[in-house]
């Protein structure tokens, strides 16, 4: 077993960064560190809370322009989206402003002789264990509310994404956090589950694969922590004949092709119904010509490699195996980067695609997406249902009651209508069946990383 972790970039395969992986003196370390950190962050009021997560945001975002380009090196994202700026100002401004309000103690009515309430207590140590995709959004989702409501946390990266740890290690400390509140680990996946399973963590967050969260539940079983798991995802979109579809096609070829596809809830399949199939097919492939594949450090590419060459031989395969099946293949894109072995893949729109195919059963979480043709609302609700993911689905319409009446149908985390591919931080982030469990923003997300505490006092 290796004592370092390399990021290989899928620029150009060269070594980008290596690090040590932690010892497990330095493991033990770190753990004791955390619960000194909560007893001196427990005497810290959620309003001077504030102060410290509304510094260390500033830090980190301050830090944008060196990010920036670091992602393109580590995973591939075109430079020309900013990284993740917006998103992550917007998720930890609103739940830093929602801490008080869901934090405060719930006082029960008024009953003679008794005073009742409901508090909220910190779980104590939460492990982040964060994926390269989204590896600043994903791991905010977490660490905000976490140390708001009053826990330590330990955080775990991607190795593909190494360095994003570091970057959140630097904000803390110009913040001012206290010593060993937030401590960034480079762990090896044996290490990892030992840690889980030691009894010395309180809650794990996990954002990856099935079975990566599979092993995570493994691992803490009979600790009692508790876990929050986002897994696969297969998320669907359902074009109605009275939807708007200027509208619907350009933010679904957005919403199939941002980030290369590797997006939690980007869409992997559209179902159209089959009055306006033909213009949809037609207007979807004639946009998605222009998100061109290219080098991420460029300012006019669109999009960028995959993370890593064995992801993107994974989409090849399943289109390949659709195009063995009758499928067919509408851009057809030629690259010279575009090859066996390469994480570069140019994006692909399929159909004549149906249920017995990969590309429409399994996760792809890359450039390309399986557009099938529907005869009514009931048809697109089973195939919509006919997955074992369930994160997002969206519905495009003019008629929002009946968005809101077929989504009550769709087995699924959220429910969009007329968007897709975005997390709004006042909505619970969360998902069903081999998704996942638990749930992250919101108040509900506060919910999760807190424990109740009843107070029943009676006056004699």
């Amino acid at each position: 077993m290796t004592d370092r972790v390399q990021i290989v970039s899928p620029i150009d395969g060269r070594v980008y960064a290596e690090r040590k992986v932690a010892t497990g003196a330095e493991i033990d370390a770190a753990v004791a560190k955390t619960r000194r950190a909560r007893e001196v962050w427990a005497e810290v009021t959620v309003k001077e809370r504030v102060k410290f997560l509304e510094h260390f945001l500033d830090a980190l975002l301050a830090r944008n322009d060196e990010i920036v380009p670091e992602l393109a090196w580590q995973m591939g994202r075109p430079v020309r989206y900013g990284g993740e700026k917006r998103g992550v100002e917007e998720r930890s401004r609103y739940m830093i402003g929602i801490a008080e309000e869901s934090l405060k103690p719930s006082m029960r009515p008024d009953k003679p002789g008794f005073t009742r309430w409901i508090a909220r207590e910190p779980l104590g140590t939460v492990m982040v264990i964060a994926p390269w995709n989204y590896p600043y959004l994903t791991a905010i989702n977490t660490i905000v509310p976490a140390l708001m409501a009053g826990n330590a946390v330990l955080l775990k990266h991607a190795s593909q994404t190494l360095l994003v740890g570091e970057r959140f290690a630097e904000a803390f400390q110009a913040a001012g956090m206290p010593d060993g509140l937030f401590q960034n680990l480079v762990l090896n996946h044996a290490d990892t589950e030992k840690l889980i399973g030691s009894g010395k963590i309180d809650h794990i967050n996990f954002t990856g694969s099935v079975e990566g969260g599979r092993r995570i539940e493994r691992a803490a079983a009979g600790t009692f922590a508790t876990l929050g798991l986002e897994l696969g995802g297969k998320d669907p979109a359902y074009v109605r004949e009275d939807a708007n579809l200027t509208h619907a096609v350009e933010n679904l070829v957005d919403g199939s092709f941002f980030n290369s596809g590797q997006s939690c809830c980007g869409v992997e399949r559209i179902y159209v119904h089959a009055s306006v199939y033909d213009r949809f097919v037609k207007d979807f492939v004639e946009n998605a010509r222009s998100w061109t594949l290219g080098n991420p450090l460029d300012a006019d590419t669109m999009v960028g490699p995959m993370a890593t060459p064995r992801f993107a031989d994974l989409v090849r395969g399943q289109t390949l195996e659709a195009l063995r099946k009758g499928a067919k293949a509408h851009l057809n894109s030629k690259h010279d980067l575009d090859e066996e072995s390469s994480p570069y893949l140019a994006p692909e729109v399929l159909t004549n695609v149906n249920h017995q195919m990969a590309v429409m059963r399994e996760e792809s979480f890359g450039p390309v997406v399986g557009i099938m043709k529907v005869r009514d609302d009931a048809e697109a609700i089973e195939l919509m249902n006919d997955s074992p993911y369930g994160l997002t689905a969206s519905i495009w319409t003019e008629d929002l009651e009946a968005a809101a009446k077929l989504g009550a149908k769709v087995e699924t985390g959220t429910v969009f209508a007329n968007r897709c591919d975005y997390l709004d931080p006042a909505l619970v982030w969360t998902g069903v069946k081999e998704t996942g469990k638990g749930g992250a923003l919101s108040e509900i997300g506060y919910a999760n990383l807190t424990q109740p505490k009843s107070y029943h006092l009676k006056k004699v």
